[in-house]
């Protein structure tokens, strides 16, 4: 999608971004977003001492087999991640959540890192039959971001694990320098909206599906103890370099685009968000690209000027996702072509998000190792 109205000057942040706002520079208020995160967060020297310091604590906080728990897709981020974690003398139990929508690639680049690595791999399988009513719900629904019950299941696993095995930290491959940071009208969601929407739109009853609600993250945060770690917030991480590496080093594969890795996940980032509501997510991963220096911004001009799928492949695709989805290519139509919602038509935690923002950082880090993304975000555009 070819960029539309005013443009940051920094990065490829347009008019298309909710909230967006530009000061006298043409400076956005997401590259200052980013510029609050690489602040909180530095690599470098200050970066690599706070970094040592959480690998010494995972070592000492270790179940006589596994110190930590790395949630592994396929993908870039996760696989690096486990070559990292051995790398450190870490022990880690890789956890794969398999909603049924894997490809080829990413099941084979997770078996070739975890045997090369000799790390034990826990697969949890969804029942496919209620993440399929789910992931419909999510589409009748209007909602821009359908694969959050994904996201969700996948959250709720990694520390169900980690509870079981009584290992206290869970390792994720996120990182706003390579990623960016979405906007939350873009893909906000959590484990009270996912009841509500199934509620009103689901037909199969939710018997072993994983949900993740504020109840789950007060007992695993609070309670139980249990953190989540972001090594490449601290830590040089480029991504193409770490591709590289990983086909060199593992025979690993590239999928063709991010989160390419699981079908579905390709359907929704490339397609109908794209397509539906004119959403293009590269706009933000780009931006965020450019400003750790791995994308140049004519490089990024150039690749939003055309399409985040090959034309040729649309039809197959469609065809493929109606019949995974037990839809005729006519219902997906009709589905696709309904009224567009947002989070904020649905029951959800986030008036807690708000509220979340004002309150001390103390409290917060009961929960959180590292402050969210969204809070920062909400902080920045509230200034706006």
């Amino acid at each position: 999608m070819s960029l539309i109205g005013r443009v940051c000057n920094v990065g490829v942040w347009d008019e298309t971004i909710p909230g967006i706002e530009f000061d006298e520079f043409g400076v956005s208020n997401y590259a200052k977003l980013y510029k609050n995160l690489t602040e909180a967060y530095p690599r470098g020297e200050k970066g690599l001492e706070v970094w040592n310091d959480i690998v010494k604590q995972i070592k000492l906080n270790s179940n006589g087999k596994y110190n930590c728990v790395v949630g592994v897709s396929g993908g870039t981020d996760s696989c690096y991640l486990l070559h990292l974690a051995k790398e450190l003398g870490l022990n880690p139990l890789a956890v794969h959540l398999d909603n049924g929508w894997n490809s080829e690639i990413a099941v084979s680049n997770i078996e070739k890192m975890t045997k090369k690595l000799d790390i034990d791999l826990i697969t949890h399988v969804v029942d496919y039959e209620e993440i399929k009513d789910l992931l419909k719900s999510y589409m009748k629904a209007g909602m821009p971001w359908i694969d959050l019950p994904t996201d969700i299941a996948i959250k709720s696993i990694l520390y169900r694990v980690a509870d079981k095995y009584k290992i206290k930290y869970l390792l994720r491959g996120n990182d706003f320098r390579t990623e960016g940071s979405q906007p939350n009208e873009w893909t906000y969601g959590d484990g009270r909206q996912l009841l509500d929407i199934h509620r009103k739109y689901g037909t199969v009853k939710l018997k072993t599906f994983p949900n993740y609600t504020l109840g789950n993250l007060i007992y695993y945060g609070i309670i139980k103890k249990i953190k989540s770690v972001y090594p490449f917030y601290y830590i040089e991480y480029n991504k193409s370099k770490a591709q590289e590496f990983l086909k060199l080093n593992y025979s690993w594969e590239y999928y063709g685009g991010h989160h390419h890795e699981n079908l579905f996940t390709k359907f929704a980032i490339s397609y109908w968000m794209y397509k539906k509501y004119g959403i293009d997510k590269r706009k933000i991963t780009f931006s965020a690209l450019i400003l750790n220096n791995e994308m140049s911004r004519e490089e990024a001009i150039a690749q939003l000027a055309i399409p985040p799928y090959y034309e040729n492949e649309i039809s197959a695709m469609l065809e493929y996702v109606a019949k995974k989805l037990d839809l005729s290519i006519i219902e997906l139509n009709n589905i696709f072509n309904n009224e567009n919602k947002s989070y904020n038509d649905y029951k959800s935690y986030d008036y807690l998000l708000q509220y979340f923002t004002k309150l001390a950082t103390p409290f917060l880090r009961l929960i959180f190792i590292h402050k969210p993304q969204s809070l920062f975000q909400n902080e920045i555009r509230s200034k706006n």
